[in-house]
């Protein structure tokens, strides 16, 4: 495989020289959700990398075939032992030379207990001016919960 321009003002993509198969490198997609939990946002610190040790919305990457919002109700379930009503989109998430595209839905809570699962080192409840900013792993994440903050009123908790 050898990187070439196929079309002007596109990136380069992996071509092969000998039939010309074009490789292309699609982002990934990943569902999260924003769970209100009595007054107060469900976040998870990560055990893994990237972004170990640091908090994000409970989430995960989409299967192949599996419908996005499925994947913020699977995901919370695996991360948070929370069984959810996965809502309406909250936002969607890019950022230049980034391969992840982050969904985010607002999501209640149905029932489980609070706990932390795979992936995750322990979950835990914050206000908006609670939210510790400078521990947060994702741009999706800081972004979501500005988002958050500025609904709920609050726009001192969105300065980090």
């Amino acid at each position: 495989m050898q990187k070439r321009l196929v079309k002007p003002g596109e990136p380069e993509r992996l071509t092969c020289p000998r039939c010309g198969f074009i490789h292309y490198l699609d982002p990934k997609l990943a569902a999260c959700a924003l769970i209100e939990l009595d007054g107060r946002i469900v976040l998870a610190r990560r055990s893994i990398d990237p972004g170990r040790g640091k908090w994000v919305l409970p989430g995960g990457f989409v299967d192949r075939g599996e419908v996005v919002s499925e994947a913020a109700r699977r995901e919370v379930l695996e991360e948070t032992g929370l069984e959810v009503a996965v809502g309406p989109l909250w936002g969607l998430y890019s950022y230049p030379a980034v391969p992840t595209v982050v969904a985010v839905y607002l999501a209640r809570p149905l029932g489980g207990e609070l706990a932390a699962a795979d992936e995750t080192l322990e979950v835990g409840l914050f206000g908006p001016a609670e939210i510790p900013w400078p521990e947060l792993a994702f741009s999706s994440t800081i972004d979501a919960l500005k988002k958050y903050c500025r609904s709920a009123g609050d726009v001192e908790a969105t300065t980090d």
